[in-house]
């Protein structure tokens, strides 16, 4: 008994050391960010929401950075590690020392040296738990504010979606005086909180398919080019009309296949205007706007067959929107395969159940159930008599990837979706037609990603 409480007590006290270490690499990291800061006084965009925010990023950046130096945050570091080294332009040291000193000399180079410095910084700010805007913004200083929607995603940890609402809005209230804010009016708890904004000094530009909306798209449509294959028209992205102050112009998403990016594409526009580009110009880089890896991408698969990649990550609101694109893109057969919405707490069997209420309106679909909690979406299928042939069930992503290239056939659209945790990118790999190139089209593909 005594050799286990010792074994224990090692343990926490392991664990209090590694968090001291983080803390301390917190506030240098910190320190760090804000002597760049306050010596070359870049512009930064700080954008945050419960989905959206890497699209809104994404779609900035390809407006922006044909008329300034522009840097945008990468990979996943919109956290309290992440966001200083994205001012710092490095990488994370991870567990290296040496690694860990390069980042310091390359700061310690812009710090000293006078080098050329981005003019803008694209900053995704994320928030999985109370308080963790309200710390990103201690130190970094937005001018410019995106706010994208508001869901249900890591209600976990805030119980409310009022709470989360909260939390992001904190981006808001922090802005500089004289800021810009480009916020969703579709959303209303978004709305709602404009509404209720205090502060005078701030310029709000608002966007959305509503007509109250400053800046607003409409006619929206699916571009397809003839092919061989998918019923003779294969899928070559979205269209629509961008309507501003009675200007009314078209633009031509190319790369991007579900409508809700669409608010990424308005996000952008709001900050090229905000940065004096007239639409035309704006509407022109957005035709080259594309989405990272594991967002809405659509991938080659094997037997002629088309896949909607969208394994980054998910939440309700993303996965009923990715649901939506697979029913209006035209395909001779449609399969959804759906891993588990994680870190929704009390809301986990609701929220699968929708995802299933969602999946009937697609006619004659395939379901693939992924998990778990995803087995409370196939108890909501069965019970409104769905054809067992049209459901399976699978415990990882391993065996659900064999059993799709076994039934998949020539022309099948193929969504793939589900949180991190369930690594839903393993099925992409397993039917995608050039499995070489899953390092430069899948999301997750590190040497220690690919070990788990």
């Amino acid at each position: 008994m005594k050799k286990k409480k010792g074994k224990k007590k090692k343990k926490m006290k392991e664990q209090s050391h590694k968090a001291k270490k983080i803390i301390f690499l917190e506030k240098t990291l910190k320190f760090m960010a804000v002597l760049l800061i306050k010596k070359y006084k870049p512009k930064i965009i700080g954008i945050t929401g419960s989905v959206g925010k890497t699209s809104s990023k994404e779609a900035i950046y390809a407006v922006l950075f044909k008329h300034f130096r522009v840097r945008k945050t990468e990979k996943n570091y919109n956290n309290e590690i992440g966001l200083p080294l994205s001012i710092i332009g490095a990488e994370s040291g991870g567990k290296s020392a040496w690694k860990w000193i390069g980042v310091f000399l390359k700061w310690l180079g812009f710090l000293i040296l006078p080098l050329k410095y981005p003019e803008i910084l694209i900053l995704e700010m994320g928030a999985d738990r109370p308080g963790d805007i309200r710390y990103l913004t201690s130190f970094i200083r937005p001018e410019i504010a995106v706010i994208t929607e508001i869901s249900l995603s890591h209600l976990e940890y805030f119980k409310t979606v009022e709470k989360i609402a909260e939390e992001k809005w904190t981006l808001v209230e922090k802005l500089e005086p004289k800021g810009f804010a480009a916020v969703n009016l579709d959303n209303q708890k978004i709305k709602k909180l404009k509404e209720q904004n205090k502060r005078d000094d701030i310029n709000f530009l608002t966007f959305g398919f509503l007509e109250n909306a400053d800046i607003q798209a409409t006619d929206i449509s699916y571009n397809y080019s003839n092919s061989e294959s998918n019923g003779g028209r294969e899928i070559k992205g979205l269209s629509f009309k961008l309507n501003y102050k009675g200007t009314s112009i078209p633009v031509r998403l190319n790369n991007i296949l579900a409508e809700h990016n669409i608010y990424a594409a308005l996000s952008a526009v709001a900050i090229g205007l905000v940065f004096k580009l007239n639409l035309v110009e704006i509407a022109e880089s957005l035709s080259n706007f594309s989405m990272p890896a594991g967002r809405m991408n659509l991938i080659s698969g094997i037997k002629n067959t088309f896949i909607i990649d969208d394994t980054y990550n998910a939440s309700p609101i993303a996965t009923l929107s990715a649901l939506e694109v697979l029913k209006n893109i035209e395909a001779p057969r449609k399969i959804a395969v759906l891993g588990d919405m994680l870190e929704l707490g009390e809301e986990t069997q609701v929220e699968h159940r929708s995802v299933a209420k969602k999946f009937l309106e697609i006619k004659n679909g395939i379901f693939f159930a992924v998990g778990e909690r995803m087995k409370f979406a196939t108890e909501e299928l069965k019970k409104h008599r769905i054809a067992p042939e049209r459901i399976f069930e699978f415990a990882d992503s391993v065996s659900a990837g064999r059993k799709l290239q076994e039934i998949i056939q020539e022309g099948d659209l193929i969504l793939i979706k589900g949180s991190q945790g369930m690594r839903m990118e393993k099925i992409v790999e397993e039917i995608m037609a050039e499995p070489e190139m899953a390092r430069e089209l899948l999301c997750r593909q590190s040497e220690a990603w690919k070990k788990n």
